[in-house]
């Protein structure tokens, strides 16, 4: 086997054990009500760590055997890979509108890979790496702070992941620092480096892990995916002293590549946010409410069925012996799309019409 075919092959493994991983987060934060960040004592999670692993280490493997300029592309394949994944394995069908996000967010991130140069001219300083490891911490804690004002639980997600996107590409950043200053002479000499990209690593994984609390598989795991590398193909174009290929013409279609990319992720979140929609919002104003079982939220939180008083009080004279749905009416009730961790069904008595 050729070096370049095993290259991809690498590549596209990779990208499998990445969507497996992020199915299973998902899956774990669907099901869990425990810990949004850390769910330690979760064995499904500790298997979607190892995923995880598996995915970098085949990530650098493919690295050594082909160019940057087609193994970094691949990796962008991972979401197009988790959707029909979760379709087979957890019976998670995506719709049209998610297919279509999920197929431009690749595209326009593999064409903005294929156009960023790899060949740095230079590496990073102690000063600049200081800088970096700074901003990053801030820019991580506003995104933070930003995503527990959010209301809704789909941004908030989605805003998570972009906070793990970071935290993964300023790793990736790290990586290439340590990775180039390395000797086998001094080999403790980067510990500080490794310390550095090891936080960033373990944040971007208890950020993505929360992310998929609440807004499904597609919206938090493109996210990632297109930050991760967006940031770290920032650094280089800043601080590394790459380049776009092609000059003024290959810088222009990073720009369009970058567009349609953005166009996957925002068709992605809405065409959440418009499921949610019309699964009746069931987010609450409260972003601590969707966490907590339906019989702890408040009464008002709750959805009441037609017909019904919204408190706990008997209901009045009057309702009493109002014209209401005898036994036998037909009562239709429609199937519930998604995944809910608690379904609360309450019942009223009523006085059948003509009976006391």
């Amino acid at each position: 086997m050729s070096p370049l075919l095993l290259s991809v092959l690498l590549s596209l493994v990779s990208a499998v054990a990445y969507a497996a991983a992020a199915i299973v987060q998902e899956r774990v934060a669907a099901s869990a009500a425990g810990p949004r960040y850390a769910p330690l004592r979760r064995p499904a999670w500790w298997g979607a760590v190892l995923l995880n692993g598996l995915g970098a280490a085949l990530h650098v493997a493919a690295l050594a055997y082909g160019p940057l300029s087609l193994v970094q592309p691949l990796g962008a394949l991972t979401i197009v890979f988790a959707l029909p994944m979760a379709a087979l394995l957890v019976g998670r069908r995506a719709g049209r509108t998610a297919w279509r996000g999920a197929v431009m967010t690749t595209v326009g991130l593999a064409g903005l890979l294929s156009l960023t140069g790899g060949d740095g001219v230079r590496s990073l300083s102690d000063g600049e790496r200081h800088l970096v490891a700074l901003a990053t911490v801030g820019a991580v804690a506003l995104l933070f702070v930003f995503a527990h004002l959010v209301r809704r639980a789909v941004l908030r997600s989605v805003v998570l992941a972009a906070a793990a996107g970071v935290s993964f590409g300023i790793a990736s950043v790290f990586t290439k620092t340590v990775a180039e200053e390395w000797t086998a002479s001094a080999p403790l000499a980067e510990w500080t480096g490794v310390l550095v990209l090891s936080a960033f690593a373990i944040t971007g994984l208890l950020l993505s892990q929360a992310s998929y609390r609440g807004a499904g598989l597609a919206a938090p795991l493109a996210t990632v995916t297109v930050v991760n590398p967006v940031i770290a193909a920032v650094v280089g174009l800043t601080l590394f002293g790459e380049s776009f290929r092609y000059g003024a013409a290959g810088t222009v279609a990073a720009l369009i590549c970058g567009t349609v990319a953005a166009g996957g992720l925002v068709r992605l979140t809405v065409d959440r946010l418009t499921g949610d929609g019309r699964m009746g919002d069931g987010l609450t104003a409260d972003p601590a409410a969707a966490d907590r079982p339906a019989v702890d939220r408040p009464a008002a939180d709750r959805r009441t069925p037609p017909g019904s008083t919204p408190s706990g009080d008997a209901p009045s004279g009057s309702d009493r012996h109002a014209t209401g749905p005898e036994v036998g009416d037909r009562v239709d009730v429609g199937p519930v799309p998604g995944t809910r961790a608690h379904l609360e069904v309450e019942m009223r008595p009523r006085t059948v019409a003509g009976r006391s």
